[in-house]
């Protein structure tokens, strides 16, 4: 597994990907170039013998306590192998290197792959938005995650987040590590 940093160029692939695992509220190619090009995004893609199996995108205003994952999507063929997993975590660590607290997200009521995920890396509901997920009339349950409880459970040893910010030792060259 090779997670890197996303381009434009990987938006045809990212646009295939987006269309397969949601068909029916895929985001347009448009709304996706935009995020790959905004300041306040950051997204990864799972790239696998040159291609591409995976993205997941964070959403960070600069100077902002709180921020957004935006959207985690696998290839059906390559997930039950922790792909999912290791892209939240690069968002996750991104976030903290950001200086962001808190971490939300929504996700659809009927991927109980998804809910179980979140919560087993600290993510707990805090809501829920009916019929948020149109045209299928399906809620979202919206989450929540304090990243410095998350930090301190998955680094229990190591300095604290706020010693960590800025520093991009998780990342060489646009490749996890």
């Amino acid at each position: 597994m090779t997670l890197r940093g996303a381009t434009a160029d990987d938006l045809a692939a990212i646009m295939m990907l987006e269309r397969t695992s949601f068909p029916t509220d895929a985001w347009s190619e448009a709304m996706m170039r935009e995020e790959l090009a905004s300041p306040h995004g950051w997204y990864v893609v799972d790239d696998v013998a040159g291609r591409l199996v995976g993205y997941a995108g964070l959403r960070a205003v600069a100077g902002a306590k709180d921020a957004d994952i935006q959207t985690i999507a696998i290839a059906e063929a390559s997930r039950g192998r922790g792909r999912g997993r290791a892209m939240l975590r690069a968002l996750l660590e991104e976030a903290e290197r950001r200086g962001v607290t808190d971490v939300f997200l929504e996700v659809r009521a009927d991927n109980p792959v998804a809910q179980t995920l979140y919560v087993s890396e600290g993510f707990a509901e805090i809501g829920r938005k009916p019929r948020y997920y149109q045209p299928d009339d399906v809620d979202a349950v919206v989450m929540k995650l304090d990243l410095r409880g998350w930090h301190g459970a998955q680094h229990p040893s190591s300095p604290s987040a706020e010693s960590r910010i800025g520093q991009t030792a998780a990342w060489d060259g646009g490749v996890c590590t």
